[in-house]
Protein backbone atom coordinates (compact mmCIF):
# COMPACT_ATOMS: atom_id res chain seq x y z
CA UNK A 1 0.00 0.00 0.00
CA UNK A 2 3.04 2.29 0.44
CA UNK A 3 3.00 3.50 -3.17
CA UNK A 4 -0.49 4.94 -2.73
CA UNK A 5 -1.45 8.19 -0.98
CA UNK A 6 -3.44 8.55 2.23
CA UNK A 7 -6.62 6.92 0.84
CA UNK A 8 -4.97 3.88 -0.77
CA UNK A 9 -5.97 2.76 -4.29
CA UNK A 10 -9.05 4.53 -5.67
CA UNK A 11 -11.67 3.85 -8.36
CA UNK A 12 -13.50 6.58 -10.29
CA UNK A 13 -17.11 6.16 -11.44
CA UNK A 14 -18.67 8.25 -14.21
CA UNK A 15 -22.44 8.24 -13.59
CA UNK A 16 -24.12 9.99 -16.54
CA UNK A 17 -27.85 10.21 -15.87
CA UNK A 18 -30.75 11.90 -17.65
CA UNK A 19 -30.78 15.10 -15.59
CA UNK A 20 -27.21 15.24 -14.25
CA UNK A 21 -23.79 13.65 -14.39
CA UNK A 22 -21.36 13.00 -11.56
CA UNK A 23 -17.90 11.63 -11.00
CA UNK A 24 -17.46 9.78 -7.71
CA UNK A 25 -14.08 8.62 -6.39
CA UNK A 26 -14.34 5.52 -4.18
CA UNK A 27 -11.81 3.65 -2.12
CA UNK A 28 -11.16 0.49 -4.17
CA UNK A 29 -13.67 -2.36 -3.67
CA UNK A 30 -15.67 -0.44 -1.06
CA UNK A 31 -18.60 1.95 -0.83
CA UNK A 32 -16.49 4.59 0.90
CA UNK A 33 -16.65 7.85 -1.09
CA UNK A 34 -13.57 10.09 -1.03
CA UNK A 35 -14.64 12.88 -3.42
CA UNK A 36 -17.55 13.68 -5.74
CA UNK A 37 -18.62 16.38 -8.17
CA UNK A 38 -22.05 16.61 -9.81
CA UNK A 39 -23.40 18.90 -12.53
CA UNK A 40 -26.90 19.34 -13.96
CA UNK A 41 -27.57 18.46 -17.59
CA UNK A 42 -30.09 20.29 -19.76
CA UNK A 43 -32.75 18.62 -21.87
CA UNK A 44 -34.54 20.30 -24.77
CA UNK A 45 -38.03 19.62 -26.06
CA UNK A 46 -38.24 20.65 -29.75
CA UNK A 47 -41.82 19.34 -30.10
CA UNK A 48 -44.42 17.68 -27.90
CA UNK A 49 -43.11 14.24 -26.87
CA UNK A 50 -39.59 14.94 -28.21
CA UNK A 51 -36.69 14.92 -25.73
CA UNK A 52 -33.13 15.73 -26.82
CA UNK A 53 -29.72 16.50 -25.31
CA UNK A 54 -26.57 18.00 -26.84
CA UNK A 55 -23.94 15.20 -27.05
CA UNK A 56 -21.13 17.75 -26.66
CA UNK A 57 -22.82 19.10 -23.51
CA UNK A 58 -23.00 15.55 -22.11
CA UNK A 59 -19.28 15.15 -22.73
CA UNK A 60 -18.39 18.59 -21.31
CA UNK A 61 -20.36 17.91 -18.11
CA UNK A 62 -18.60 14.53 -17.66
CA UNK A 63 -15.14 16.09 -18.17
CA UNK A 64 -15.98 18.95 -15.77
CA UNK A 65 -17.12 16.45 -13.11
CA UNK A 66 -13.89 14.43 -13.47
CA UNK A 67 -11.71 17.56 -13.26
CA UNK A 68 -13.53 19.04 -10.24
CA UNK A 69 -13.70 15.75 -8.32
CA UNK A 70 -9.96 15.22 -8.82
CA UNK A 71 -9.33 18.79 -7.59
CA UNK A 72 -11.33 17.94 -4.45
CA UNK A 73 -9.31 14.74 -4.02
CA UNK A 74 -6.05 16.72 -4.19
CA UNK A 75 -7.40 19.29 -1.71
CA UNK A 76 -8.06 16.39 0.71
CA UNK A 77 -4.46 15.23 0.36
CA UNK A 78 -5.01 12.47 -2.19
CA UNK A 79 -3.20 12.01 -5.49
CA UNK A 80 -4.71 11.66 -8.98
CA UNK A 81 -2.38 8.73 -9.71
CA UNK A 82 -4.05 6.78 -6.88
CA UNK A 83 -7.04 6.35 -9.23
CA UNK A 84 -6.30 2.92 -10.72
CA UNK A 85 -9.44 2.44 -12.84
CA UNK A 86 -12.60 4.17 -14.05
CA UNK A 87 -16.06 2.67 -14.58
CA UNK A 88 -18.90 4.13 -16.64
CA UNK A 89 -22.63 3.93 -16.03
CA UNK A 90 -25.19 5.76 -18.10
CA UNK A 91 -28.78 6.54 -19.00
CA UNK A 92 -29.71 3.71 -21.37
CA UNK A 93 -31.36 3.66 -24.83
CA UNK A 94 -30.44 7.33 -25.41
CA UNK A 95 -29.08 7.37 -28.96
CA UNK A 96 -26.14 9.35 -30.35
CA UNK A 97 -24.74 9.39 -33.91
CA UNK A 98 -21.49 11.11 -34.91
CA UNK A 99 -18.92 11.30 -37.69
CA UNK A 100 -15.97 8.99 -37.01
CA UNK A 101 -13.54 11.29 -38.89
CA UNK A 102 -14.53 14.69 -37.44
CA UNK A 103 -15.94 13.51 -34.09
CA UNK A 104 -18.89 15.88 -34.54
CA UNK A 105 -22.42 14.76 -33.63
CA UNK A 106 -24.73 14.38 -36.64
CA UNK A 107 -27.81 15.21 -34.54
CA UNK A 108 -28.75 15.87 -30.94
CA UNK A 109 -28.97 12.79 -28.71
CA UNK A 110 -32.49 11.33 -28.72
CA UNK A 111 -33.25 10.62 -25.05
CA UNK A 112 -34.72 7.29 -23.91
CA UNK A 113 -38.17 8.66 -23.07
CA UNK A 114 -38.58 10.48 -26.42
CA UNK A 115 -41.77 9.44 -28.26
CA UNK A 116 -41.18 10.73 -31.82
CA UNK A 117 -40.58 7.17 -33.02
CA UNK A 118 -44.23 6.11 -32.56
CA UNK A 119 -44.69 6.58 -36.33
CA UNK A 120 -41.51 4.52 -36.98
CA UNK A 121 -42.97 1.70 -34.86
CA UNK A 122 -46.14 1.78 -36.98
CA UNK A 123 -44.04 1.37 -40.15
CA UNK A 124 -42.00 -1.44 -38.61
CA UNK A 125 -45.10 -3.32 -37.43
CA UNK A 126 -46.25 -3.35 -41.07
CA UNK A 127 -43.12 -5.42 -41.86
CA UNK A 128 -44.09 -8.23 -39.47
CA UNK A 129 -44.96 -11.34 -41.55
CA UNK A 130 -48.59 -12.37 -42.10
CA UNK A 131 -49.78 -8.84 -41.25
CA UNK A 132 -50.06 -9.79 -37.56
CA UNK A 133 -48.44 -6.51 -36.36
CA UNK A 134 -47.20 -8.53 -33.40
CA UNK A 135 -45.06 -6.20 -31.25
CA UNK A 136 -43.32 -9.25 -29.73
CA UNK A 137 -42.19 -10.55 -33.14
CA UNK A 138 -38.48 -9.85 -32.42
CA UNK A 139 -38.62 -10.73 -28.72
CA UNK A 140 -37.25 -14.30 -29.10
CA UNK A 141 -34.09 -12.79 -30.65
CA UNK A 142 -33.52 -9.66 -28.55
CA UNK A 143 -35.72 -10.05 -25.45
CA UNK A 144 -37.59 -6.80 -26.16
CA UNK A 145 -40.99 -5.79 -27.55
CA UNK A 146 -41.19 -3.23 -30.34
CA UNK A 147 -41.47 0.12 -28.60
CA UNK A 148 -40.34 3.74 -29.20
CA UNK A 149 -38.14 3.22 -26.11
CA UNK A 150 -35.27 1.24 -27.67
CA UNK A 151 -32.21 2.53 -29.52
CA UNK A 152 -32.63 0.72 -32.88
CA UNK A 153 -35.98 2.45 -33.40
CA UNK A 154 -34.40 5.85 -32.65
CA UNK A 155 -31.51 5.05 -35.00
CA UNK A 156 -33.97 4.06 -37.74
CA UNK A 157 -35.84 7.37 -37.25
CA UNK A 158 -32.55 9.27 -37.61
CA UNK A 159 -31.60 7.44 -40.81
CA UNK A 160 -35.10 8.02 -42.24
CA UNK A 161 -35.39 11.69 -41.29
CA UNK A 162 -31.93 13.29 -40.99
CA UNK A 163 -30.05 13.68 -44.27
CA UNK A 164 -26.62 14.01 -42.58
CA UNK A 165 -27.14 10.62 -40.88
CA UNK A 166 -28.36 8.95 -44.07
CA UNK A 167 -25.32 10.21 -46.03
CA UNK A 168 -22.82 9.29 -43.29
CA UNK A 169 -24.26 5.76 -43.13
CA UNK A 170 -23.83 5.43 -46.92
CA UNK A 171 -20.25 6.74 -46.76
CA UNK A 172 -19.36 4.51 -43.79
CA UNK A 173 -18.43 7.51 -41.63
CA UNK A 174 -21.35 7.21 -39.18
CA UNK A 175 -20.76 5.93 -35.63
CA UNK A 176 -23.73 4.98 -33.45
CA UNK A 177 -23.63 4.58 -29.71
CA UNK A 178 -25.57 4.78 -26.51
CA UNK A 179 -24.19 7.31 -24.01
CA UNK A 180 -21.52 4.92 -22.65
CA UNK A 181 -20.12 4.46 -26.16
CA UNK A 182 -19.97 8.21 -26.84
CA UNK A 183 -18.20 8.90 -23.53
CA UNK A 184 -15.68 6.03 -23.86
CA UNK A 185 -14.90 6.84 -27.52
CA UNK A 186 -14.14 10.47 -26.63
CA UNK A 187 -12.22 9.78 -23.40
CA UNK A 188 -9.99 7.18 -25.09
CA UNK A 189 -8.94 9.51 -27.91
CA UNK A 190 -11.97 10.24 -30.11
CA UNK A 191 -10.82 10.75 -33.72
CA UNK A 192 -7.30 9.80 -32.60
CA UNK A 193 -7.90 6.11 -31.98
CA UNK A 194 -10.87 6.26 -29.58
CA UNK A 195 -12.36 2.87 -28.70
CA UNK A 196 -15.78 2.38 -30.34
CA UNK A 197 -17.24 -0.11 -27.85
CA UNK A 198 -20.27 -0.81 -25.70
CA UNK A 199 -20.95 -3.41 -23.04
CA UNK A 200 -23.47 -6.26 -23.15
CA UNK A 201 -25.95 -4.52 -20.83
CA UNK A 202 -26.23 -1.42 -23.00
CA UNK A 203 -26.19 -3.49 -26.20
CA UNK A 204 -29.08 -5.57 -24.83
CA UNK A 205 -31.24 -2.39 -24.87
CA UNK A 206 -30.78 -1.62 -28.57
CA UNK A 207 -32.99 -4.39 -30.11
CA UNK A 208 -29.96 -5.25 -32.28
CA UNK A 209 -28.10 -7.72 -30.04
CA UNK A 210 -28.94 -11.42 -29.94
CA UNK A 211 -29.84 -12.03 -26.29
CA UNK A 212 -28.44 -15.57 -26.42
CA UNK A 213 -25.03 -15.25 -28.12
CA UNK A 214 -24.43 -11.55 -27.23
CA UNK A 215 -23.47 -10.49 -30.76
CA UNK A 216 -25.08 -8.08 -33.23
CA UNK A 217 -27.73 -10.18 -34.94
CA UNK A 218 -27.85 -10.18 -38.79
CA UNK A 219 -31.64 -10.62 -38.85
CA UNK A 220 -32.18 -7.72 -36.45
CA UNK A 221 -29.77 -5.46 -38.37
CA UNK A 222 -31.60 -6.32 -41.60
CA UNK A 223 -35.04 -5.67 -40.04
CA UNK A 224 -34.02 -2.19 -38.83
CA UNK A 225 -31.81 -1.52 -41.92
CA UNK A 226 -28.79 -0.79 -39.73
CA UNK A 227 -25.38 -1.38 -41.35
CA UNK A 228 -22.84 -3.26 -39.22
CA UNK A 229 -20.27 -0.48 -39.87
CA UNK A 230 -22.09 1.96 -37.55
CA UNK A 231 -22.18 -0.37 -34.55
CA UNK A 232 -19.63 -0.47 -31.69
CA UNK A 233 -17.85 -3.65 -30.64
CA UNK A 234 -19.67 -5.49 -27.83
CA UNK A 235 -17.52 -6.18 -24.74
CA UNK A 236 -18.21 -7.70 -21.31
CA UNK A 237 -19.15 -5.35 -18.44
CA UNK A 238 -15.82 -5.83 -16.67
CA UNK A 239 -12.56 -5.71 -18.66
CA UNK A 240 -10.05 -3.07 -19.82
CA UNK A 241 -11.49 -1.29 -22.88
CA UNK A 242 -8.87 1.43 -23.30
CA UNK A 243 -7.04 4.22 -21.49
CA UNK A 244 -8.01 7.84 -20.82
CA UNK A 245 -6.08 9.97 -23.30
CA UNK A 246 -6.10 13.40 -21.67
CA UNK A 247 -6.81 15.41 -18.53
CA UNK A 248 -6.00 14.88 -14.83
CA UNK A 249 -6.36 11.08 -14.95
CA UNK A 250 -4.64 10.51 -18.29
CA UNK A 251 -3.43 6.91 -18.72
CA UNK A 252 -6.00 5.40 -16.32
CA UNK A 253 -7.82 2.35 -17.76
CA UNK A 254 -11.58 2.37 -18.30
CA UNK A 255 -12.34 -1.18 -17.16
CA UNK A 256 -16.04 -1.36 -16.31
CA UNK A 257 -19.31 -0.39 -18.00
CA UNK A 258 -22.96 -1.02 -17.13
CA UNK A 259 -26.26 0.58 -18.05
CA UNK A 260 -27.51 2.53 -15.04
CA UNK A 261 -30.19 0.07 -13.90
CA UNK A 262 -27.84 -2.90 -14.14
CA UNK A 263 -25.22 -0.87 -12.25
CA UNK A 264 -27.74 -0.29 -9.45
CA UNK A 265 -28.43 -4.06 -9.35
CA UNK A 266 -24.69 -4.70 -8.83
CA UNK A 267 -24.33 -1.76 -6.41
CA UNK A 268 -27.23 -3.13 -4.34
CA UNK A 269 -25.36 -6.47 -4.22
CA UNK A 270 -28.21 -8.33 -5.94
CA UNK A 271 -25.69 -10.85 -7.28
CA UNK A 272 -27.78 -13.94 -6.49
CA UNK A 273 -30.62 -15.39 -8.54
CA UNK A 274 -33.99 -14.30 -7.10
CA UNK A 275 -32.85 -10.93 -5.73
CA UNK A 276 -34.48 -7.74 -7.01
CA UNK A 277 -34.09 -3.99 -6.77
CA UNK A 278 -36.10 -0.92 -7.77
CA UNK A 279 -34.46 2.41 -8.62
CA UNK A 280 -36.66 5.51 -8.35
CA UNK A 281 -35.45 8.38 -10.52
CA UNK A 282 -36.97 10.22 -13.51
CA UNK A 283 -38.53 6.85 -14.28
CA UNK A 284 -38.60 3.75 -12.08
CA UNK A 285 -36.89 0.48 -12.99
CA UNK A 286 -37.29 -2.91 -11.35
CA UNK A 287 -34.70 -5.61 -12.09
CA UNK A 288 -34.95 -9.23 -10.93
CA UNK A 289 -31.78 -11.32 -11.16
CA UNK A 290 -32.55 -14.62 -12.96
CA UNK A 291 -28.94 -15.88 -12.94
CA UNK A 292 -27.82 -17.78 -16.03
CA UNK A 293 -31.44 -18.46 -17.04
CA UNK A 294 -33.09 -16.24 -19.67
CA UNK A 295 -36.70 -15.99 -18.55
CA UNK A 296 -38.91 -15.13 -21.52
CA UNK A 297 -41.74 -13.08 -20.11
CA UNK A 298 -45.32 -13.65 -21.21
CA UNK A 299 -46.46 -10.64 -19.19
CA UNK A 300 -44.82 -7.62 -20.76
CA UNK A 301 -41.44 -7.68 -19.02
CA UNK A 302 -38.09 -7.37 -20.76
CA UNK A 303 -35.36 -10.02 -20.82
CA UNK A 304 -32.11 -8.16 -20.41
CA UNK A 305 -28.46 -8.82 -19.59
CA UNK A 306 -27.76 -8.00 -15.92
CA UNK A 307 -23.96 -8.11 -16.26
CA UNK A 308 -21.10 -10.19 -17.65
CA UNK A 309 -18.04 -10.11 -15.42
CA UNK A 310 -15.21 -10.65 -17.90
CA UNK A 311 -15.23 -11.95 -21.48
CA UNK A 312 -14.52 -15.53 -20.36
CA UNK A 313 -17.48 -15.69 -17.97
CA UNK A 314 -21.11 -16.40 -18.89
CA UNK A 315 -23.60 -13.54 -18.73
CA UNK A 316 -26.07 -13.10 -15.90
CA UNK A 317 -29.63 -12.22 -16.97
CA UNK A 318 -32.47 -10.23 -15.44
CA UNK A 319 -36.16 -9.59 -15.95
CA UNK A 320 -36.90 -5.89 -16.07
CA UNK A 321 -39.97 -3.75 -15.73
CA UNK A 322 -39.70 -0.08 -16.69
CA UNK A 323 -41.96 2.74 -15.50
CA UNK A 324 -41.60 5.82 -17.73
CA UNK A 325 -42.83 8.43 -15.25
CA UNK A 326 -41.82 8.38 -11.57
CA UNK A 327 -40.01 11.48 -10.30
CA UNK A 328 -40.93 13.13 -13.61
CA UNK A 329 -44.57 13.35 -12.39
CA UNK A 330 -43.46 15.62 -9.53
CA UNK A 331 -41.60 17.80 -12.03
CA UNK A 332 -44.87 18.07 -13.99
CA UNK A 333 -46.85 19.02 -10.86
CA UNK A 334 -44.21 21.69 -10.12
CA UNK A 335 -43.57 23.14 -13.59
CA UNK A 336 -46.87 22.68 -15.44
CA UNK A 337 -49.55 22.76 -12.75
CA UNK A 338 -47.86 24.75 -9.98
CA UNK A 339 -48.94 22.42 -7.16
CA UNK A 340 -45.38 22.14 -5.81
CA UNK A 341 -42.56 24.62 -5.33
CA UNK A 342 -40.09 21.74 -5.20
CA UNK A 343 -40.29 17.97 -5.56
CA UNK A 344 -38.91 17.81 -2.01
CA UNK A 345 -42.17 19.31 -0.71
CA UNK A 346 -44.23 16.37 -1.97
CA UNK A 347 -44.08 14.34 1.23
CA UNK A 348 -45.36 17.01 3.61
CA UNK A 349 -48.08 18.08 1.14
CA UNK A 350 -49.23 14.48 0.53
CA UNK A 351 -49.30 13.75 4.27
CA UNK A 352 -52.01 16.44 4.64
CA UNK A 353 -54.33 14.52 2.31
CA UNK A 354 -57.37 13.26 4.24
CA UNK A 355 -58.51 9.70 3.74
CA UNK A 356 -61.97 10.65 2.44
CA UNK A 357 -60.98 10.89 -1.18
CA UNK A 358 -59.54 8.10 -3.25
CA UNK A 359 -58.00 10.00 -6.15
CA UNK A 360 -56.03 7.86 -8.62
CA UNK A 361 -53.54 9.44 -11.02
CA UNK A 362 -52.14 7.50 -14.01
CA UNK A 363 -49.23 9.63 -15.29
CA UNK A 364 -49.16 8.13 -18.80
CA UNK A 365 -47.91 11.36 -20.37
CA UNK A 366 -46.35 9.55 -23.32
CA UNK A 367 -47.81 6.08 -23.04
CA UNK A 368 -47.36 3.26 -20.53
CA UNK A 369 -44.29 1.02 -20.35
CA UNK A 370 -44.21 -2.40 -18.62
CA UNK A 371 -46.27 -4.47 -18.34
CA UNK A 372 -48.77 -2.72 -20.68
CA UNK A 373 -46.59 -1.33 -23.53
CA UNK A 374 -49.38 0.96 -24.69
CA UNK A 375 -48.10 4.05 -26.48
CA UNK A 376 -51.72 5.17 -27.03
CA UNK A 377 -52.26 5.70 -23.25
CA UNK A 378 -52.39 9.23 -21.84
CA UNK A 379 -52.52 10.61 -18.31
CA UNK A 380 -55.79 10.54 -16.35
CA UNK A 381 -56.83 11.61 -12.85
CA UNK A 382 -59.89 9.72 -11.58
CA UNK A 383 -62.09 9.89 -8.48
CA UNK A 384 -62.20 13.70 -8.12
CA UNK A 385 -65.02 15.02 -5.88
CA UNK A 386 -65.80 18.43 -4.33
CA UNK A 387 -63.66 17.34 -1.36
CA UNK A 388 -60.55 16.86 -3.53
CA UNK A 389 -57.65 19.21 -2.77
CA UNK A 390 -54.27 19.68 -4.38
CA UNK A 391 -52.70 17.50 -1.67
CA UNK A 392 -54.83 14.53 -2.82
CA UNK A 393 -53.42 14.92 -6.34
CA UNK A 394 -49.83 15.14 -5.06
CA UNK A 395 -50.39 12.01 -2.96
CA UNK A 396 -51.95 10.24 -5.97
CA UNK A 397 -48.85 11.08 -8.06
CA UNK A 398 -46.64 9.43 -5.41
CA UNK A 399 -48.97 6.42 -5.15
CA UNK A 400 -48.89 6.04 -8.95
CA UNK A 401 -45.20 5.14 -8.77
CA UNK A 402 -45.94 2.47 -6.14
CA UNK A 403 -48.87 1.02 -8.11
CA UNK A 404 -46.73 0.75 -11.25
CA UNK A 405 -44.06 -1.14 -9.27
CA UNK A 406 -46.85 -3.47 -8.03
CA UNK A 407 -47.88 -4.07 -11.69
CA UNK A 408 -44.30 -5.12 -12.48
CA UNK A 409 -43.76 -7.29 -9.40
CA UNK A 410 -47.03 -9.16 -10.04
CA UNK A 411 -45.83 -9.90 -13.59
CA UNK A 412 -42.39 -10.99 -12.30
CA UNK A 413 -43.92 -13.32 -9.72
CA UNK A 414 -46.06 -14.97 -12.41
CA UNK A 415 -43.18 -15.25 -14.92
CA UNK A 416 -40.70 -16.68 -12.39
CA UNK A 417 -43.12 -18.70 -10.28
CA UNK A 418 -41.26 -17.65 -7.12
CA UNK A 419 -42.85 -14.70 -5.29
CA UNK A 420 -40.35 -12.06 -4.24
CA UNK A 421 -39.68 -11.98 -0.48
CA UNK A 422 -38.28 -8.44 -0.22
CA UNK A 423 -37.48 -5.50 -2.48
CA UNK A 424 -34.25 -3.47 -2.26
CA UNK A 425 -34.69 0.15 -3.30
CA UNK A 426 -32.49 3.11 -4.18
CA UNK A 427 -32.66 6.42 -6.06
CA UNK A 428 -33.84 9.95 -5.34
CA UNK A 429 -37.44 9.18 -4.32
CA UNK A 430 -36.35 6.75 -1.59
CA UNK A 431 -35.64 9.80 0.61
CA UNK A 432 -39.44 10.23 0.74
CA UNK A 433 -40.45 8.02 3.70
CA UNK A 434 -44.15 8.27 2.76
CA UNK A 435 -43.49 6.80 -0.71
CA UNK A 436 -41.45 3.94 0.75
CA UNK A 437 -44.16 3.11 3.30
CA UNK A 438 -46.84 3.26 0.58
CA UNK A 439 -44.67 1.01 -1.58
CA UNK A 440 -44.44 -1.63 1.14
CA UNK A 441 -48.19 -1.34 1.82
CA UNK A 442 -49.16 -1.74 -1.84
CA UNK A 443 -46.89 -4.73 -2.61
CA UNK A 444 -47.31 -6.47 0.74
CA UNK A 445 -43.62 -7.26 1.33
CA UNK A 446 -40.73 -5.54 3.12
CA UNK A 447 -38.97 -2.72 1.29
CA UNK A 448 -35.30 -2.19 2.23
CA UNK A 449 -33.83 1.20 1.44
CA UNK A 450 -30.13 1.08 0.63
CA UNK A 451 -27.91 2.35 3.43
CA UNK A 452 -25.72 3.80 0.69
CA UNK A 453 -27.41 6.21 -1.70
CA UNK A 454 -25.08 6.01 -4.72
CA UNK A 455 -25.81 2.40 -5.72
CA UNK A 456 -25.54 3.12 -9.46
CA UNK A 457 -22.08 4.71 -9.28
CA UNK A 458 -20.96 2.00 -6.84
CA UNK A 459 -21.94 -0.70 -9.34
CA UNK A 460 -19.79 0.98 -12.01
CA UNK A 461 -16.85 1.30 -9.59
CA UNK A 462 -17.07 -2.36 -8.58
CA UNK A 463 -17.08 -3.76 -12.14
CA UNK A 464 -14.16 -1.42 -12.99
CA UNK A 465 -12.16 -2.79 -10.04
CA UNK A 466 -13.01 -6.41 -10.89
CA UNK A 467 -12.19 -5.70 -14.57
CA UNK A 468 -8.53 -4.90 -13.83
CA UNK A 469 -7.76 -8.56 -13.24
CA UNK A 470 -9.55 -11.34 -15.10
CA UNK A 471 -8.92 -13.69 -12.15
CA UNK A 472 -10.56 -11.37 -9.63
CA UNK A 473 -13.93 -12.62 -8.52
CA UNK A 474 -16.97 -10.50 -7.75
CA UNK A 475 -17.35 -10.37 -3.99
CA UNK A 476 -19.86 -8.95 -1.54
CA UNK A 477 -18.59 -5.76 0.10
CA UNK A 478 -19.47 -4.41 3.53
CA UNK A 479 -22.57 -2.18 3.27
CA UNK A 480 -24.37 -0.29 6.00
CA UNK A 481 -27.95 -1.52 6.29
CA UNK A 482 -30.65 0.98 5.47
CA UNK A 483 -34.22 1.44 6.69
CA UNK A 484 -36.74 -1.42 6.38
CA UNK A 485 -40.39 -0.54 5.67
CA UNK A 486 -43.02 -3.18 6.50
CA UNK A 487 -46.61 -3.40 5.20
CA UNK A 488 -49.15 -1.79 7.55
CA UNK A 489 -52.44 -2.31 5.70
CA UNK A 490 -54.66 -5.39 5.35
CA UNK A 491 -54.76 -7.61 2.27
CA UNK A 492 -58.36 -6.47 1.66
CA UNK A 493 -57.43 -2.78 1.63
CA UNK A 494 -54.41 -3.49 -0.58
CA UNK A 495 -56.53 -5.39 -3.12
CA UNK A 496 -59.29 -2.78 -3.10
CA UNK A 497 -56.86 0.06 -3.80
CA UNK A 498 -55.11 -1.91 -6.52
CA UNK A 499 -58.46 -2.66 -8.17
CA UNK A 500 -59.12 1.10 -8.34
CA UNK A 501 -55.69 1.61 -9.93
CA UNK A 502 -56.51 -1.00 -12.61
CA UNK A 503 -59.82 0.75 -13.34
CA UNK A 504 -57.96 4.05 -13.82
CA UNK A 505 -55.36 2.41 -16.09
CA UNK A 506 -58.20 1.05 -18.23
CA UNK A 507 -59.50 4.61 -18.65
CA UNK A 508 -56.06 5.88 -19.72
CA UNK A 509 -55.83 3.57 -22.76
CA UNK A 510 -56.63 4.48 -26.35
CA UNK A 511 -56.44 8.28 -26.15
CA UNK A 512 -53.73 8.85 -28.73
CA UNK A 513 -55.01 7.62 -32.09
CA UNK A 514 -52.32 7.93 -34.76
Amino acid sequence: MAEYGKFGPLIGAIDEGTSSARFIIFKANSCEVVAVHQKELEQCFPQEGWVEQDPNAILEVVITCITKAVEKLVALGGKPKDIIAVGVTNQRETTIVWDRFTGKPLHNAIVWLDMRTSSTIDKLLDLVPNKTRNKNYLKPLCGLPMSPYFSAVKLRWLSDNVDAVKQAMKKGSCCFGTVDTWIIWNLTGGVNGGKHITDVTNASRTMLMNIENLTWDPLLMKFFEVPKSVLPEIKSSSEIYGYISDGPIRGVPISGCLGDQQAALVGQMCLQQGQAKATYGTGCFVLYNTGDIRVNSNRGLLTTVAYQLGSQNPPCYALEGSVAIAGAALGWLRDNIGLLDSANDSQQIAEKATENGSVVFVPAFSGLYAPYWRQDARGVICGITEDTHSNHIVKAALEAVCFQVRDILDAMNEDCGIPLQLLKVDGGMTSNALVMQMQSDLIGINVIKAGFTESTALGAALVAYWGLDSNRMASQIAMSTGITYMPKISDDERDMRYKQWKMAVERSLGWEQN
